[in-house]
């Protein structure tokens, strides 16, 4: 049983392709939000009434079939060249491309399957629209023509009004291709252009956060032997005075950390180490203690840990930015408990439970994530930066909270799974 297909119904099927590629270009590539102008050059590209006429290259051996179309393509304002065989058509082809070829198949020395693959193969060549012409009517013959690279058939004897609209439409086709490329290849070049300035920016953050931190080094030491002497005299009221400096240039100094790990974060890669826990903690409450002391916490360790892949001076940083938050916005005074346990997948889920205000939802939504605005930056960006670091490991960061008091924030690592461990499972 031979596959025929009504001309017509393929002519309304490549109009409905042409105007879904167009819509779906429109969508996928965002561009009602470029220049007018460009939103102009598609709508062009769809109207065939003002389709720039384009040139035609006809290759055929029957010179009747030739001064057909020549005349009626030409009365239709297309510009026209012919060729009387495929030898000659490629000869043509090396010194002038057309937009668009009309291709017989059954001719001597080179038929135009052969052409045609000679001209896929050619860079220069490769994205000219060729339909075939020909008295073939097997559906075989027309996938082989299809898979070489054509666009359309016309089956001979061609009718004029089926020529021409099948060209229109493959010629707006072909246009419509050449300005989404245009318009990606600038896009392109943006992205180029603005990975660039990002690279500048973050270069330039660095330098001045280094900047700002030595005068804050040197405060550092000046508070400390201010600190040593009034302890000495006990003049407490003093004392205390000092030790709000020290703490507002502690957290200068940790704001500038953050800046740097998450320049840092953002083009690095994370290192794999196999980590453990209670270890990273430790030097993190030695540098808090200050912090704890003021609101009087109460911090619960657990003692055994899972084990966890990860960066030792990032993960200080996760713990050391939920412990900050936490005493500071925790209740009063604050009760901490840290811990972890296997997720069974795979994860280690690391927590945080504190006796602060339950967080509500629209805060929880936006706390770990992206400072999109000033509104959802109280938090700084500690909170967001432990999102970035769990997520270079697979992992990610959230807060769960308990009626009206409590809230346990928590993260997720890569487990270290021993190997007989894991084939036990």
């Amino acid at each position: 049983m031979k596959l025929t297909l009504n001309s017509n119904y393929l002519s309304e099927i490549e109009s409905y392709y042409a105007l879904m590629l167009y819509s779906c270009s429109i969508s996928k590539f965002g561009f009602f939000s470029a220049k007018s102008h460009k939103i102009k050059e598609y709508k062009s590209a769809m109207d065939t009434s003002e389709i720039e006429k384009g040139t035609l290259l006809i290759v055929d051996d029957v010179p009747n079939n030739l001064k057909m179309l020549f005349t009626y393509l030409r009365d239709h304002e297309f510009k026209i060249r012919v060729a009387q065989d495929g030898e000659d058509a490629l000869e043509q082809l090396e010194y002038a491309k057309p937009d668009l070829i009309l291709l017989d198949v059954m001719m001597p020395k080179v038929d135009g399957f052969e052409v045609c693959r000679r001209l896929k193969a050619n860079p220069d060549t490769k994205d000219i629209p060729i339909i075939f012409m020909t008295a073939l009517t097997d559906t075989v013959d027309k996938v082989q023509g299809f898979e070489i690279g054509a666009v359309d058939y016309i089956t001979k004897p061609v009718q004029q009004e089926e020529v021409l609209a099948r060209i229109t439409t493959h010629l707006t086709l072909s246009k419509m291709k050449k300005l989404l490329q245009q318009e990606i290849d600038l896009r392109e070049q943006d992205n180029h252009v603005l990975e660039q300035r990002n690279h500048d920016l973050e270069a330039y953050a660095k330098v001045v956060a280094r900047d700002l931190k030595k005068p804050l080094i040197r405060l550092s030491g000046l508070t400390k032997v201010l600190l040593n002497d009034l302890r000495k005299e006990k003049k407490e009221t003093l004392l205390q005075f000092v030790n709000e400096i020290e703490q507002s240039r502690y957290d200068m100094v940790a704001t500038i950390d953050d800046l740097l790990l998450l320049a840092e974060v953002r083009t690095q890669g994370g290192t794999m180490d196999e980590l453990n826990m209670s270890e990273i903690i430790s030097p993190v409450q030695d540098r808090l203690e200050y912090l704890s002391r003021k609101y009087s916490a109460k911090i619960e360790i657990q003692k055994e840990w899972p084990r966890v892949w990860g960066y030792a001076p990032w993960l200080e940083k996760v713990w050391e930015n939920l412990l900050t938050y936490s005493l500071k916005n925790g209740g009063r005074p604050p009760y901490l408990k840290l811990g972890a346990e296997s997720t069974g997948n795979g994860y280690v889920r690391c927590w945080l439970n504190d006796n602060g205000p339950a967080t509500s939802k629209e805060k929880a939504k936006h706390m770990f994530g992206a400072m999109e605005s000033i509104e959802h930056a109280e938090e700084g960006l500690g909170m967001s930066i432990i999102q970035r670091i769990v997520e270079q490991y697979g992992g990610n960061a959230g807060v769960d909270s308990h009626g009206y008091i409590g809230n346990t924030y928590f993260f997720t690592l890569p487990e270290v799974v021993d190997y007989e461990e894991g084939q036990a499972g």
